[in-house]
């Protein structure tokens, strides 16, 4: 009869072997239960592996995003689907005081922005105190300074004479025939006819009158005959009716006390029912505003005689308005309410035929019977390696590369349709402790639960860089999607994320090219071809610049500058220092003349400007008509990677004290570059030990490193949680992260027990952690990496577990597709590939000359 432990082992011999190390493990129980426990631990892992595949998980990805877009669709066409609604009516509070526009984004205006779109128009408020206070905080957008130094009971007038913008306060207490008269005027005004209006009155009416039903009766009949002369206004202005907001019944005054939620409710109802019915198609031309009524329904407990709104209350209803004038016309990328789709651009167009054609050839070579062969292997496109199959697979067919175009075409579709068009929702991230750390929980229960033997125990092995590159993408995509860069101390830990990409690039294309010695066309068109294929993509598909996606510009920029450093005469190899070791000095002049270069490039912004703004290069590195972005993220490691406005939108003290650390992505990368130097060369001179369960040092020598990494982690802790700004801590940090980065090396490798063991949780993620952070910018965040993707409304923990699934797969299937691309687009033979490059370049040629001579590109 088979035992547990034979099943186990049957099962390891089916699979390759992979539960042999699990049963080596198991031999050295010596207790029952523990041998129970772990092989209960093997079976599940092989349960949830043998279901949960990602061919599986792909499919049902697939047929989520279908279902999603039916859901979308049907909501958009039978519950309403103008953002603009959405805006000005329903909502909710994130924290105390961040009002959350259902469905969209609501962008924060500040004064320039306020007085450019409101330039040469003219504002009139209309109402009671209550409309007052609403006009007040809508001119404090446009002049912060402004006092509410008006008489209670009289008109107010704000002027900017710069931008010859006007904003009026009318007092009209009651909605009765003097607001009527004043509606009238403007109707047969020609010059001075207002281009916004905001009117609300009832409280004096109940105030006034005790409530009575007949006031109320006299109230619809009055806001009647007003509505008329204001769908007839309303060709011309915009117009808003504010519906009331709710009161603090127990610390109303005396002569307040009438003015009840109760009644409030019926006069809200009474302007619903009254401004929703017009003779224009069924549907009013006068906007209600209700949304500072909802968010008073949370607040107005803090008000301080009940009937006015607290300060944060009514800025929610001025900026809901600043959104609903502005957004149409200044267009921000976050502020997504009130905002039209704009149209295809002609390259987007062609792109979409592109891909139509592809799926055209597709279909026809598949009704002609042409067969598809796949590889059985693909090389990693994140370490760049190439990675032999275990058994030789034959090549790709004619089918194989228009089918992987017809998948990317789907893919780019639903990269279109999540943050180009108005199909699904958006929302503004919001930090709070629990977003980031419960999910940082999650995966380092899953990171540890899948953990497995290594295949070589050797420093940095390939299975332990890809684990480091898996956990910190996981750890930056959970940054970016709760908002964390709001609080400092995780701000500085991410940033040494950051420089650790930056060393790894260093060290593993130093590695490759010290070690391999392959400095062909083939292996540089690969490496290119998998950094930039999905970028170059998106730049067309989604009409952003190659700067935009900066970090792929980066390493790509640094792949280069270590290609030439290291294939330029002499080229100095492993091979050549066996057999003299003069040659390590002439590596280390390399480097050295490397680190000068950058040097100068980096003291001197007028030479690094003339150098990377002459065309056509300057098409590569210009964002927004400049290279003043590409300067900034280039001279300061992307440690602002969260920091998206171009370099002079900072404030000229800021940008002098970041000037001063230009060298931190010199020292990244150089650093990288002289660590794998160092350690290659102690591996060659059996300096370290690496042996399976050996300690890398000898074990004075090992437990003093340790010791001094676990105190340089803490002390990075304590200093990063002590900083008050992160302009303070950003002076400090490009001198002391490669100090963390090697004390997380040395911890991880000094023991020989942690060098055996890997988790394959995160490996998994590290092998597509490029496509990862760069399809994070439009199917898992939006608008462009400002806000969140909603494909599930109204409950943000299942969104986020729906669309991080949908953008895992997406991230995945786009990684298969590019290496199946690259074995088609580069191919291995230099003639063809030399023909290939040279069409490339002309097409580019084409394409830049087209857009130079393009009026205003």
């Amino acid at each position: 009869m088979e035992t547990e432990g034979d099943a186990v082992l049957h099962e390891a011999k089916r699979t390759g072997g992979v539960a042999l190390p699990l049963l080596d493990y198991t031999a050295a129980c010596c207790h029952g239960g523990a041998k129970m426990a772990v092989l209960a631990y093997s079976r599940g892992k092989r349960e949830i592996n043998q279901h949960f595949t990602i061919k599986n998980a792909k499919l049902i990805s697939l047929a989520a995003v279908l279902l999603l877009l039916l859901f979308h669709t049907a909501l958009r066409h039978y519950g309403g689907g103008d953002s603009c609604e959405w805006l000005l009516s329903k909502g909710r509070y994130l924290g105390e005081n961040v009002w959350q526009p259902y469905g969209c984004m609501m962008h924060k205006y500040k004064s320039i922005e306020a007085k450019t779109c409101l330039s040469k128009k003219r504002v009139v408020f209309a109402g009671d105190s209550r409309i007052r206070q609403l006009f007040y905080s809508f001119v404090k957008i446009i002049e912060p300074e402004r006092t509410e130094d008006g008489n209670k009971h009289e008109d107010i007038f704000f002027q900017d004479e710069k931008s010859s913008l006007n904003v009026d306060f009318l007092w009209y207490p009651e909605a009765n025939n003097s607001m009527k008269d004043r509606v009238v005027s403007w109707t047969h005004e020609t010059a001075a006819k207002p281009d916004v209006v905001i009117l609300g009155a009832a409280t004096w009416s109940i105030k006034l009158h005790s409530g009575s039903s007949e006031t109320l009766q006299q109230y619809k009949a009055n806001l009647t005959a007003i509505a008329v002369h204001l769908d007839k206004l309303s060709e011309h202005t915009e117009i808003y009716w504010v519906l009331q907001d709710p009161v603090y019944e127990d610390t109303l005054s005396e002569n307040r006390k009438m003015i009840t939620n109760q009644q409030l409710d019926l006069y809200n109802q009474a302007a619903t029912e009254v401004l929703n019915s017009s003779k224009y198609s069924g549907r009013s031309r006068v906007k209600l505003l209700a949304a500072a009524r909802q968010a008073a329904l949370e607040t107005i407990i803090n008000s301080d005689d009940g009937l006015h709104l607290p300060e944060g209350t009514r800025n929610v209803g001025a900026m809901v308005l600043m959104n609903s004038l502005c957004n149409k016309l200044l267009r921000p990328i976050d502020g997504s309410c009130c905002q039209t789709v704009s149209p295809p651009n002609l390259i987007q167009k062609l792109s979409a035929c592109f891909f139509l054609g592809a799926a055209v050839v597709f279909v026809a070579l598949h009704v002609l019977g042409c067969n598809r062969h796949r590889r059985h292997a693909t090389p990693d496109v994140e370490s760049l390696e190439e990675k032999k199959p275990a058994t030789a697979g034959a090549p790709l067919g004619p089918k194989a590369p228009f089918q992987a175009l017809c998948r990317m075409g789907v893919i780019m579709l639903y990269f279109y349709l999540c943050d180009r068009a108005d199909v699904f929702m958006k929302e503004q991230k919001f930090y709070t402790h629990s977003a980031f750390f419960i999910p940082l929980i999650y995966i380092l229960v899953l990171g540890v639960f899948y953990s497995e033997n290594t295949k070589e125990v050797k420093l940095l092995n390939r299975e332990q860089t890809d684990e480091w590159k898996g956990w910190m993408q996981l750890v930056i995509l959970i940054y970016h999607v709760s908002g964390a860069s709001a609080f400092v101390p995780v701000y500085m830990h991410v940033r040494v994320l950051v420089a650790a990409y930056l060393f790894q690039t260093g060290y593993g294309h130093f590695s490759f090219f010290w070690l391999k010695g392959d400095f062909g066309l083939h292996r540089v068109c690969q490496v290119l071809f998998r950094l930039n294929f999905l970028v170059v993509v998106l730049c067309i598909v989604m009409d952003r610049p190659y700067q935009f996606y900066y970090f792929v510009p980066l390493v790509t920029f640094w792949f280069v500058l270590i290609y030439a450093t290291m294939a330029i005469w002499p080229q100095i190899l492993q091979k050549r220092t066996n057999s003299s070791g003069i040659w390590h000095l002439g590596i280390l002049a390399k480097l050295l003349g490397l680190l000068l270069i950058i040097c100068v490039f980096a003291f001197s912004q007028s030479l690094f400007m003339s150098v990377f703004s002459v065309w056509p290069v300057s098409k590569l590195f210009e964002l927004n008509g400049s290279v003043h972005e590409w300067w900034f993220r280039w001279q300061l490691d992307r440690f602002v990677s969260q920091m998206w406005r171009p370099v002079y939108f900072y404030p000229v003290s800021v940008y002098c004290k970041l000037r001063r650390l230009r060298l931190v992505g010199t020292q990244a990368v150089i650093h990288g570059m002289v660590f794998a130097f160092i350690y290659l060369v102690l591996q060659k001179r059996q300096v370290l030990s690496e042996g399976k369960g050996e300690a890398l040092f000898p074990a004075k020598i090992s437990n003093l490193l340790l010791f001094f990494s676990v105190v340089s982690f803490i002390t990075y802790s304590i200093w990063a949680s002590s900083c008050k700004t992160k302009t303070e801590c950003n002076e400090m940090h490009p001198y002391i992260s490669v100090v963390q980065i090697l004390a997380f090396i040395l911890i991880r490798n000094i023991p020989g027990y942690t060098r055996s063991v890997y988790s394959s949780f995160f490996s998994w993620f590290g092998k597509i952690s490029l496509e990862l952070f760069i399809c994070q910018y439009h199917i898992w965040l939006a608008a462009d990496t400002k806000g969140i993707l909603v494909l599930i409304p109204g409950n943000p923990s299942l969104n986020i577990l729906v669309s991080t699934f949908i953008f895992v797969c997406v991230a995945h299937e786009v990684s298969v597709i590019t290496n199946d691309l690259a074995q088609v687009v580069i191919p291995k033979d230099s003639m063809a590939l030399l023909k290939r490059l040279g069409a490339t370049g002309i097409l580019s040629l084409f394409v830049l000359m087209s857009q130079l001579l393009t009026p205003g590109a």
